[in-house]
């Protein structure tokens, strides 16, 4: 909406850019099995299996299973696609 050329400009609230912050957007990655192709992305998380939406890599157990093929986490590799 414009702003009326007379309208009071004291009344607007000033932002301050040097003190307000954005949050980022958040970046997920996703990791594949070598075995089966199995792909497990860190925003869908594996619900079936105990992990929630988001949860990254790092936080999954190491001794979590591939759901397709019972593979260890040591079988995953960071897909870049």
């Amino acid at each position: 909406m414009p702003v009326p050329y007379n309208a009071d400009r004291a009344s607007f609230p000033v932002i301050d850019a040097m003190t307000t912050t954005l949050d980022a957007p958040t970046e997920y990655k996703s990791w594949i099995c070598l075995i089966c192709g199995w792909i497990y992305n860190e925003a869908e998380g594996a619900p079936d299996d105990g992990l929630a939406p988001g949860t990254r890599w790092a936080d999954v157990p190491t001794d979590w299973r591939c759901p397709e093929c019972d593979v260890s986490k040591e079988d995953f590799v960071l897909s870049e696609f």
